[in-house]
């Protein structure tokens, strides 16, 4: 029984018989006699050789196969890189792989990744755009640098520039920190500085403070950070770093003062935290607290403090003169009147260590002592004395609360009564006498003016009974008053007659 067999012109084949290899067969016929001849055919557009027990049949036909296949065999700390034609291929460690010699060109390079998983630059340019298994590529831009991590370690720097690693049976990562940035968010900073002073040195300024130090770092001039006591932190090589002691003076001078607090508002927002800031205005004085004692007497100014390791308070004083309003007081008089009074107080502070020290609350102390002699003033008093005497209640009031705010460095200049209200049905009593007594007195006055009026009439009755010239005059007066209210007057008989004849008036 003959059996016969076509290799393509693209293919290549195994002849096996009884499972037993024979040989490799080029394109073209062949003819076996014998039922158990058989072929296996390989695709050559198709450069690896998947042959099924390949190890065994190179262990007992290794020559033969040799001069058909490029065979390519990775240790356990070995990986390779196969290229036929424009493709590759990569094999991981621990495999065997063939692959046809001949039909395309192919060719096998073998690397050491126990040595370095970074593959050479030439590797590296040739793969660009090409995605293959077991293989990371990296760019780093020009204003970055790289910090290459091998199962999450740190292991070097990469400048800018393409990187591929073999990444097969490890985690291979880049994380990239700009260098525009002088002060970036370093991985694992505190590592960094520990393990890895060799990077620190070649790329970094660390800054690293005692208690009682702070740091502030500047890059081109512009404040980029403020460090705290006790801190480590790493900036790129260029960054100026000014270490501050502030054991015994936490006070900043008038330079950092305008550069921290009075510059930039990036720079007042990095320092808000770092700093204890009081402006005291013109016609104040502040009080300074440190760990709550008292330390002194701020002027009108900018105040700036370090806060670290102690405790800062200041208030801030008005000296000038201070209004205080205490209204809608509802008070019984003596007489048991109930009242509504509105009062005003001017005061100011003169010595502001006294009111910090003896008062919690120096509006609210003054505010109560006013109510209080406000209440004192207008119970002993009737309302008719109230009303008669406001200048009493000031007085009094005045007295009373100067001798209270002495001892608190309190001066009180003026207290005054603006409003007393009364209740509307009091109102209407007090309206209805005051109406009384003017009508009582408009009565009097229009009496004695009447009195006054007859006494008069009486005295010229006399002169005009003994001088009938005067009573003439006298007629004549009256007779030109009527003249000046008529148009035309009709008079019968003589003049001697005219006030008693009678007078016709035609209007």
């Amino acid at each position: 029984m003959w059996k016969t067999f076509y290799i393509k012109p693209n293919e290549i084949g195994i002849l096996y018989h009884r499972s037993d290899f024979k040989k490799i067969l080029q394109p073209g016929t062949y003819t076996y006699f014998g039922k158990h001849w058989q072929v296996t055919t390989y695709d050559l557009n198709q450069p690896e050789a998947k042959i099924e027990n390949l190890e065994l049949l190179l262990r007992n036909h290794s020559s033969e196969l040799q001069e058909y296949l490029l065979v390519v065999r990775t240790g356990f700390n070995q990986a390779a890189l196969v290229r036929w034609g424009q493709n590759w291929v990569s094999v991981p460690p621990n495999q065997l792989r063939a692959f046809w010699r001949g039909f395309i060109e192919v060719e096998t390079h073998l690397f050491n990744v126990t040595e370095s998983l970074a593959l050479p630059a030439e590797f590296v340019q040739q793969l660009r755009g090409i995605a293959l298994n077991g293989i990371k590529k990296f760019q780093i831009s020009e204003y970055e640098i790289g910090l290459l991590y091998v199962q999450n370690n740190f292991v070097q720097p990469l400048e800018s520039g393409e990187y591929a690693f073999w990444a097969i049976d490890r985690d291979v990562t880049v994380r990239t920190l700009s260098r525009i940035v002088p002060n970036p968010d370093f991985p694992l900073e505190e590592v960094l500085i520990e393990r890895h002073p060799e990077f620190v040195a070649a790329y970094c300024e660390i800054v690293q403070l005692q208690n009682q130090q702070v740091a502030i770092a500047r890059y081109q001039g512009k404040v980029i950070a403020i460090l705290k006591p006790c801190s480590r932190k790493l900036f790129w090589r260029g960054v100026e770093v000014e270490v501050i002691d502030i054991n015994t003076d936490a006070t900043l001078p008038p330079r950092l003062i305008a550069e921290l607090v009075s510059g930039l508002p990036e720079t007042l927002a990095l320092s808000r935290n770092c700093l204890h800031i009081c402006e005291v205005p013109a016609q104040y004085l502040g009080l300074l607290y440190i760990n709550q004692e008292f330390q002194t007497q701020l002027q009108p100014g900018m105040h700036v403090w370090w806060l670290f390791g102690r405790s800062l308070q200041t208030q801030v004083f008005d000296l000038r003169q201070q209004t205080l309003e205490v209204s809608g007081q509802d008070i019984l008089s003596k007489d048991k009147v109930p009242l509504r009074l509105n009062l005003t107080a001017g005061y100011r502070i003169i010595d502001p260590l006294r009111a910090k020290n003896g008062l919690v609350d120096i509006v609210g102390y003054l505010y109560k002592e006013l109510q209080f002699a406000l209440r004192g003033a207008v119970g002993e008093r009737t309302l008719d004395a109230l009303l008669e005497d406001k200048g009493a209640i000031d007085n009094s009031i005045f007295e009373y609360i100067r001798q209270k705010t002495a001892d608190y460095g309190i001066e009180v200049d003026s207290v005054g009564v603006k409003d007393i209200i009364l209740p509307g049905e009091i109102k209407t009593i007090l309206s209805k006498v005051v109406e009384a007594e003017k009508a009582a007195q408009a009565n009097v006055v229009r009496r004695r003016e009447e009195t006054a009026a007859t006494r008069s009439m009486l005295n010229t009755a006399r002169v005009m009974e003994d001088n009938p010239v005067a009573l003439r005059l006298k007629e004549l007066e009256v007779l030109e008053r009527i003249a000046e209210k008529i148009e035309k007057i009709q008079v019968n008989g003589s003049l001697d007659s005219i006030l008693t004849d009678l007078i016709r008036i035609n209007r």
